[in-house]
C-alpha cells in the first residue's frame, strides 16, 4: 500500500467510518491512527518534517485511546464547567497532524514542479488552520456567529483530504513506486 493510501484508509477509520457495538466505536480510532502512522513512517525523505509529522500521529493515537471507551468520554463530559472547548482540545493533535502533512504536501508537490497539487494542498492547509482556529473565536471570543462555518470545514475539510490522498497516492514525488 502506497503512504498516502495508508494515510488516507486511516483517517476515514478516525473521521468517517463509525460502527458503535455496546457503546464502542468497533472500528476504533486508534486502529485508524495506526495506518496513519504507518503511512507517515513511510513518506519519502523528500517530504518535509517527516519526523515531527510521524511523533505528531504517534501522539494524535495516544490521545485517541482513552477517548475510545465510552466511560472516559462521559467523564471529560461530567467536568465541571466542561464544554465544547474541551473537544477541541483534545482534538487538537489530530487536526494539528492533519495541517502539519497538508502543509508539507504542499511544499513537497511545489518542489516537485505539481503546481496543482500544491494548490490544493495549500487550499486544505488553510481550511485545517480555520478548523483550529474558529473554535478559539468561538468559545474565547464569543464569536458564535462562526459556529455554522466551523461546523461545516470540520466536517467538509478531512473529507476532501481523504480524497486527494488517494488521487495523489499515486504522484511520484508522494512516495509511489515508478512505474
Amino acid at each position: 500500500m502506497r503512504p498516502l493510501q495508508s494515510i488516507a484508509l486511516g483517517m476515514a477509520v478516525i473521521l468517517l467510518l463509525v460502527v458503535v457495538g455496546d457503546g464502542y466505536d468497533v472500528l476504533a480510532n486508534p486502529l485508524g491512527w495506526v495506518l496513519v502512522v504507518v503511512g507517515l513512517r513511510r513518506l519519502p525523505p523528500t517530504v518535509e518534517l517527516r519526523t515531527t509529522l510521524l511523533w505528531l500521529g504517534v501522539l494524535a493515537g495516544v490521545v485517541s485511546v482513552p477517548l475510545w471507551v465510552p466511560a472516559f468520554v462521559d467523564a471529560l463530559d461530567d467536568l465541571d464547567g466542561a464544554d465544547e472547548s474541551i473537544a477541541w482540545l483534545v482534538n487538537l493533535p489530530q487536526f494539528g497532524c492533519y495541517l502539519l502533512l497538508a502543509h508539507a504536501l504542499s511544499r513537497t508537490a511545489a518542489a516537485a514542479g505539481d503546481r496543482g497539487a500544491a494548490a490544493w494542498w495549500r487550499s486544505i492547509a488553510l481550511g485545517l488552520g480555520a478548523v483550529v482556529a474558529l473554535p478559539v473565536l468561538i468559545f474565547g471570543g464569543g464569536l458564535d456567529g462562526l459556529d455554522v462555518l466551523a461546523g461545516l470545514l470540520v466536517g467538509l475539510v478531512p473529507t476532501v483530504m481523504i480524497v486527494l490522498l488517494s488521487v495523489h497516492s499515486g504522484r511520484s514525488w508522494a512516495g509511489a513506486p515508478a512505474d
